[in-house]
């Protein structure tokens, strides 16, 4: 198997610490608000690897954290904490923020049949340990003290910028950096934030009252839970020039050793070919999508179109021919299931081998995707190439085997209601929008859900 690392720029042979074991690390979510789909796209792409490990015999142990304290609104030491900003918006306390959205991303990856990692540590379980890692740094002297905090001094770590190769002095010369004359370096980073009396979230340290830095969690807990040498860490690209270059400096100075093998990183989603954001408008949600009436499970397979080292751009209308294309996909399959045509063991070995070559290629899934499709197109139909749809369908998490229960499951409606859906039908082809609103309304009010779907209209029970 091999993998693009980040750190070398280059595929590489992967190689686990422990045979047959793998352990890795997960940047997750700050659960101050719901995740887009570019996030998603992220966890999708952490999922294929995982699924890929273990398809090549592998045992995992990925640790993802839970960021509730500490990632201010800036990837850098700017702004306030974004749990923070979101509890004042929402009038909620920022645990109930926490509580409130780690569930919600929760049920999103169950939606895209996203498998949870082993660990789900929670950045404010482990306050101790951050401070543990912090005062080691100071005794080490990689970290001083100000009237605000204590900072790492990139200047004593020899190795900054290896993972993002950007020139620092560049960096700083056309960046936009807050003004903090106790700072020795303007790229110096926060490990600890001492608190004011009114801030929220607050433990007691050795600097008095205050707050972690965002990238001290991965490290305190990736330590924690993997050990001080593990082998994977990834995360979307944005995280490269700032969090997991802060990453590398912090642990490797306190453990003399990197903490890491191999870097991967997920490319950027774009939208209508710019860039994703709230200001924008189209940070869309896994909600947005199911009220436009598409599977979540479209959306995944919109992503394994694309290598996830590749940017992809979503657009409603490419949303629109994912869908067309994944209930293709998934009925084309399903006709395997009761086939009876003979399939030579050679044909079924070269499927085989082809998939099993693209997915070990840097999780070339486009490729692997393209062979099960010609697993799909193959003339007669037979139960042994429906057996070996569902062994790709272990890394493509598609749902053919769930597929055919959706369809055959779905109880009858009553006449009262499928009278109510037609006569809705019948005020949207007339363009009679507020009635056809109105008995959405109250069809909602009797427990059904409709979704408008580019194959009609379906519903579901709430």
């Amino acid at each position: 198997m091999k993998i693009y690392n980040t750190l070398t720029r280059q595929k590489e042979e992967f190689i686990p610490l422990t045979p047959n074991k793998v352990t890795m690390y997960t940047c997750g979510p700050t659960v101050y608000n719901y995740a887009h789909i570019g996030n998603l796209r992220t966890y999708i792409f952490m999922d294929i690897l995982r699924k890929t490990l273990k398809y090549n015999g592998y045992k995992l142990q990925n640790a993802m954290n839970i960021t509730d304290v500490g990632h201010l609104v800036s990837d850098e030491d700017e702004g306030e904490d974004k749990m923070i900003k979101g509890a004042r918006e929402q009038q909620k306390t920022p645990w109930e923020i926490a509580e409130f959205y780690t569930n919600e991303f929760m049920r999103d990856i169950e939606a895209l049949n996203i498998e949870k990692p082993e660990i789900i540590p929670k950045a404010t379980d482990h306050i101790s340990e951050m401070i543990s890692f912090v005062k080691g740094l100071l005794d080490k002297g990689y970290a001083y003290e100000t009237s605000d905090g204590i900072y790492f001094d990139i200047s004593k770590f020899s190795g900054y910028g290896k993972l993002s190769r950007l020139n620092l002095e560049d960096q700083i010369a056309g960046a936009r950096v807050e003004v903090n004359d106790e700072k020795r370096h303007p790229a110096d980073f926060a490990l600890w934030k001492k608190a004011p009396k009114e801030h929220i979230m607050q433990w007691e340290s050795p600097w008095g009252m205050g707050y972690p830095g965002w990238h001290i969690e991965c490290s305190a807990m990736s330590r924690k839970y993997l050990g001080d040498r593990f082998d994977i860490h990834t995360g979307g690209v944005d995280h490269i020039p700032i969090h997991h270059e802060n990453e590398i400096a912090q642990s490797e100075a306190l453990l003399g050793h990197p903490a890491v093998n191999y870097w991967m990183h997920g490319e950027f989603m774009m939208v209508n070919n710019g860039k994703m954001s709230k200001s924008l408008g189209n940070t869309y949600t896994i909600a947005d999508l199911r009220d436009k009436g598409f599977d979540p499970l479209a959306f995944r397979y919109m992503c394994l179109n694309a290598h996830y080292r590749n940017k992809l751009n979503f657009t409603w209308d490419v949303m629109q021919a994912s869908q067309v294309s994944y209930d293709r996909f998934i009925e084309g399959a399903l006709k395997h299931k009761e086939g009876t045509a003979e399939v030579s063991k050679d044909v079924l070995d070269s499927f085989t081998a082809d998939f099993e070559d693209a997915i070990n290629d840097d999780l070339n899934i486009p490729k692997a995707l393209g062979i099960a499709w010609s697993m799909v197109r193959y003339p007669g139909k037979s139960k042994d190439i429906y057996n070996l749809l569902l062994k790709t369908d272990t890394i493509f998490g598609l749902g053919i085997k769930d597929a055919e229960h959706k369809s055959q499951d779905q109880p009858q409606l009553d006449a009262g209601i499928e009278q109510l859906i037609e006569e809705r039908q019948q005020a949207r082809k007339e363009k009679n929008w507020k009635l056809a609103d109105e008995i959405r309304d109250k069809l909602k009010s009797m427990g059904i859900e409709l979704m408008d779907t580019p194959q009609g209209v379906k519903w579901k029970r709430n």
